[in-house]
């Protein structure tokens, strides 16, 4: 029969494992960055699918079709559920994570192309997805 270590065995064990203490604090910053890119994602597609005026007036100066901007925000929204999915199944994680990069190097094209100086948002998200990328890659 195995018996579990006892308190002195037990701290000689966390206190010996700093590979494991890593591994922990890098996982525990991949859910932190997946959960918090979800909400913001959330935030800014439920405006693009409501077609909150903001945003209308914001996007079609870029040239963005008043029509299209909903289908912009279910995009967001597919990413919202992908990354809060990939906390249990990876791969989803890694594909939205991936994802809402190509769609904030659109976004940047977009306001490049309209000669639109304003892209720290799409800048930031942008940011924002890279880093929780390679955040998930670094816990898996």
């Amino acid at each position: 029969m195995v018996r579990p270590p006892n308190d002195s065995e037990h701290r000689h064990l966390v206190r010996s494992s700093p590979s494991a203490r890593k591994i922990a604090l890098v996982t525990i910053a991949s859910i932190a960055l997946s959960v918090l890119l979800a909400v913001a994602l959330l935030a800014s597609g439920v405006m693009k699918v409501r077609r909150a005026p903001a945003v209308v007036d914001s996007l079609t100066p870029l040239g963005v079709p008043e029509r299209v901007i909903p289908a912009l925000g279910t995009l967001e929204l597919a990413a919202t559920l992908g990354l809060l999915l990939g906390l249990f199944w990876w791969p989803l994680g890694l594909a939205a994570s991936v994802g809402t990069i190509l769609y904030f190097v659109g976004a940047i094209v977009a306001h490049l192309r309209a000669h639109d100086n304003a892209i720290a948002p799409a800048a930031g998200y942008l940011l924002f997805s890279i880093v929780t990328l390679a955040v998930i890659l670094l816990a898996q």
